[in-house]
């Protein structure tokens, strides 16, 4: 049995995945860890071997699957995709990813699903704060802290990066913490909560443009904590009045529904938009 012990992101798992496979090392023989602590519990890990025989051709799909199913942080994750790579290759499955009823990919597959809302999740969630000023080029400096629940930073980060081009900004997780300068992005190891910043004057905006959006006649608390679980609203400045407003929606309504309708505008005056009226009266059609 070989003891392989990995960071815990793909790129580790990729590096020593591509060495067994090269030396012919099957999946029942090796034991795959990304944590210390439990790795110490087996004997002496057995180097990774460098991958020096003929190279196994492995369908972009697949990679592209073990790239997404690699975040999720099921420790069972590592095997199972180095089975399904060495069934894809060496197993003579080459058209396995088809298969949508092997047990293997399923549960690969629901993995992948978990992580893409989880990616949806942090797109939506996430909030910066002001934390300063570049004194040499005056860009600002933004950070913010987020709890996901798997380690999708480095999947979820291009998003942000598109989006926040002309800031300088930070993502701070307990997993990974992402870090954008303008030009480049690059991680560093997770942090505690502690090191996120304090409330600033950006978290009032947020509020406000929440109260704005908030329409109580169309308030489905179900659904609404359905899409914002509860588990995010510690890390969302508008979770602060998120009682407040369910809780005077049902007067909002009322009074939406006594205020006086306001008066109909009228028609504007356009030679156009009169000849067309004049011919849906008169029931004809424009030549």
């Amino acid at each position: 049995m070989r003891d392989i012990r990995i960071e815990p992101t793909f790129e580790s798992w990729r590096d020593a995945a591509r060495g067994l496979l090269a030396a012919g090392i099957p999946p029942d023989e090796v034991l795959w860890s990304d944590d210390p602590e439990e790795a110490a519990l087996f004997a002496t890990p057995h180097e990774t071997p460098h991958a020096g025989g003929a190279a196994q051709k492995v369908p972009a799909a697949f990679m592209d699957i073990a790239r997404t199913a690699a975040a999720h942080t099921d420790p069972r994750r590592w095997g199972m995709l180095y089975r399904l790579l060495w069934r894809v290759t060496r197993g003579g499955e080459s058209a396995l990813l088809a298969v949508a009823t092997d047990p293997d990919l399923r549960r690969v597959r629901e993995w992948c699903k978990a992580v893409g809302r989880e990616i949806h999740k942090m797109h939506a969630f996430v909030r910066f704060r002001l934390v300063g000023k570049n004194e040499a080029d005056g860009r600002e400096q933004f950070v913010a802290w987020f709890e996901p629940q798997y380690r999708i930073v480095r999947l979820a980060s291009p998003f942000f990066v598109k989006r926040f081009a002309a800031m300088d900004w930070s993502i701070l997780t307990p997993h990974e913490c992402a870090h954008w300068d303008g030009g480049s992005l690059h991680f560093t190891p997770g942090v505690p909560c502690d090191a996120a910043p304090d409330e600033d004057a950006l978290d009032e905006l947020w509020r406000g443009y929440y109260r704005s959006i908030f329409n109580p006649a169309r308030l489905k608390v179900k659904a609404m904590q359905s899409e914002m679980a509860k588990r995010y609203w510690k890390n969302l400045p508008e979770a602060k009045i998120i009682d407040e407003l369910i809780a005077g929606s049902a007067k909002r309504v009322h009074d939406m529904l006594e205020a006086d309708g306001r008066p109909v505008k009228p028609a504007p005056k356009n030679a156009y938009l009169a000849k067309l009226r004049e011919l849906n009266d008169s029931g004809g059609s424009p030549s």
